[in-house]
């Protein structure tokens, strides 16, 4: 797995203290990107949380998922969570570390009091001293959150600088890309009310005794979720329902739990399951395996294969402007693309974190995650074995067939109403549900003439 290590200085640890007007959150911050440009130590918010005791146990649940591994668990995780300002609310994210889960906690403007957010994406630290006095939160006494350091700090940088060696995965990068691809497709399935949330959430198996079973489904039935045997209409897949154990911290303060998926074909899937809370949303998306990471899912091959989208995705990306929704009809209007390309340029964008999905607002929305835009480009081993096939002169096209020749084998790829198959074994097992294998993938850059001699574009 190919990761580099990024090294985050804070100016010194989060910390949960007594101030002159009450507890004082603070929450520091390592690095990021504002509409000022690249900052050391970004302030996003500077006021009081109106259900101090949820937002505690919400930011609880995405450290959880920072910190744990669901699969392989014998091998450490730990990556501080990201927070975005986006002027009227913060977004907490985390990826579990077997990237098969992506957390996030949206604090909305009627949770926040006394000040607007700013705009921005930074690491904030989450130390054990912190979480273990957050979790002895237990009453709504007033609660000042600071997200950045004090005023002075920045310049005096006051006490030791905390500094933390965090691995960065490629596969993260590629899991918070691939996550948002999947969001973008799911549908609202179910919704059910506070109690009938907690007993279902309260059903589900805290380990992963259950998780070699397989793909396990659950279908709405009036108020409540019953499991089922097979896929059957208006079904959502509940892959690895262990996963879910995050969510048991809030649970009982939850108003509704909402469920997103996409509709049911008799395939694993990936599955979204958003608690709604006071002035705030928690949200867990699920890989459609439990031993099996977003990375690999193959969603944004396809816009990472053309020179339109790259070129759509530089004039997009200078549209962005920490917008907490972004309407794609909107930015095709602004930038004279239509709403296609404006939709495979912002997947484009997600590749380099740029992007993410909202699935309560059916948005997109604007962060900016450290790392270099052509990084998931360059370590997706599909993507990159199908430059090469391509600039190779391995791929010959004949109409809607073409061959391609890979290592002392030869395939043909076969395209149907804009559709790519072929006679490989990828295609055999999964049928494009995880996007399309290195041959056809080849075949539709050729097509495009997205490659250069070389394989380079």
């Amino acid at each position: 797995m190919t990761r580099s290590v990024q090294a985050l200085a804070y100016s010194r640890p989060s910390a949960l203290e007594s101030s002159q007007t009450g507890a004082l959150l603070g929450l520091e911050t390592a690095g990021g990107l504002t509409p000022r440009g690249a900052e050391a130590h970004p302030r996003f918010f500077n006021g009081f949380l109106t259900s101090p005791r949820i937002a505690a146990r919400g930011l609880l649940a995405v450290a959880d998922v920072a910190s744990t591994r669901y699969y392989q668990r014998a091998l450490a995780a730990s990556l501080d969570p990201v927070v975005t300002g986006n002027g009227d609310r913060l977004r907490f994210e985390s990826f579990s570390g077997c990237c098969g889960v992506y957390a996030r906690l949206d604090v909305l403007q009627e949770g926040l009091d006394g000040a607007r957010t700013g705009h921005g994406t930074t690491n904030v630290d989450v130390n054990n001293p912190l979480r273990e006095a957050l979790s002895r939160i237990t009453a709504d006494d007033p609660l000042h959150l600071r997200v950045g350091p004090e005023e002075m700090a920045v310049t005096t940088l006051d006490g030791p600088v905390v500094e933390k060696k965090v691995p960065l995965p490629d596969r993260w990068l590629r899991g918070f890309a691939e996550a948002q691809v999947a969001s973008a497709g799911f549908d609202l399935r179910a919704e059910l009310s506070a109690a009938e949330a907690v007993r279902f959430l309260r059903s589900l198996p805290r380990s992963s005794g259950n998780a070699s079973r397989g793909a396990q489904w659950v279908v709405a039935t009036g108020t409540g979720l019953r499991p089922t045997t097979r896929p059957v209409p208006g079904a959502v897949c509940l892959p690895g329902p262990e996963r879910l154990v995050a969510l048991q911290r809030v649970l009982r303060h939850a108003s509704a739990l909402r469920v997103y998926g996409p509709v049911a074909d008799g395939v694993a899937t990936a599955s979204a399951w958003e608690v709604v809370l006071p002035g705030m949303r928690l949200t867990l998306t699920l890989s459609p395996d439990a031993s099996r990471g977003f990375s690999g899912e193959g969603g944004v091959l396809e816009a990472l294969a053309t020179d339109d989208a790259a070129a759509d995705a530089e004039l997009v990306s200078v549209l962005l402007a920490w917008e907490p929704r972004i309407e794609p009809a909107d930015l095709a209007e602004q930038s004279g693309l239509t709403v296609e390309r404006v939709r495979a340029a912002l997947t484009r964008l997600g590749t380099a974190g740029r992007v993410g999905y909202d699935l309560a607002d059916a948005a997109y929305f604007h962060r900016e995650l450290p790392y270099d835009a052509d990084r998931a480009e360059r370590h997706n081993p599909r993507l990159v074995a199908a430059r090469q096939l391509a600039g190779s002169g391995a791929v010959t096209l004949d109409g809607e067939l073409a061959s391609v020749a890979s290592g002392e084998r030869g395939y043909r790829v076969r395209e149907k109403d804009g559709v790519l198959s072929c006679t490989c074994q990828w295609w055999a097992d999964y049928r494009g549900r995880r996007g399309p294998c290195k041959h056809a993938l080849a075949v539709r850059m050729v097509r495009r003439g997205a490659t250069v001699a070389g394989g380079v574009r």
